[in-house]
């Protein structure tokens, strides 16, 4: 069976904790860089969802400026991240809902672990989270 893996640093690691820990009751969220299977770079975003206790919305200027600096030959887009305060580290039914066939993985930050996942399209655009192995880099 074929496992996919992400490798991200413990450094990484905990400053996603941290950040999830700062929003307390709200989802926090954000953009990884770097490759499919690497992140190299983290960037923090506002949670501009209606209600951020329950959903995130990454902040579309925050996209767009990373997607016009990728496209300028900075730091890729590989993914996204958002925290669930008081829920697991998997995708939730609004989650599924919002995915898009973009080619980007997820990584969610739960209330005891951090998960990271693929999201697989199918027929009719139905979504199967398919999870992703977090290799921790030192």
């Amino acid at each position: 069976m074929w496992v996919m893996q992400l490798r991200i640093s413990r450094q990484h690691l905990a400053q996603l904790r941290l950040w999830a820990e700062q929003a307390g009751e709200f989802e926090c969220c954000g953009l990884l860089f770097g490759t499919r299977n690497r992140v190299e770079r983290l960037a923090l975003a506002a949670n501009v969802a209606e209600n951020p206790a329950r959903n995130f919305e990454i902040d579309p200027a925050a996209l767009i400026a990373a997607e016009k600096s990728s496209r300028a030959g900075g730091c890729r887009i590989s993914g996204y991240f958002h925290s669930h305060p008081t829920g697991p580290a998997r995708p939730s039914a609004r989650d599924i809902a919002m995915a898009s066939a973009d080619g980007r993985i997820w990584v969610i930050i739960g209330e005891e672990m951090i998960t990271a996942w693929w999201p697989e399209f199918g027929e009719a655009g139905s979504v199967e989270f398919l999870p992703v192995q977090i290799c921790d880099e030192g």
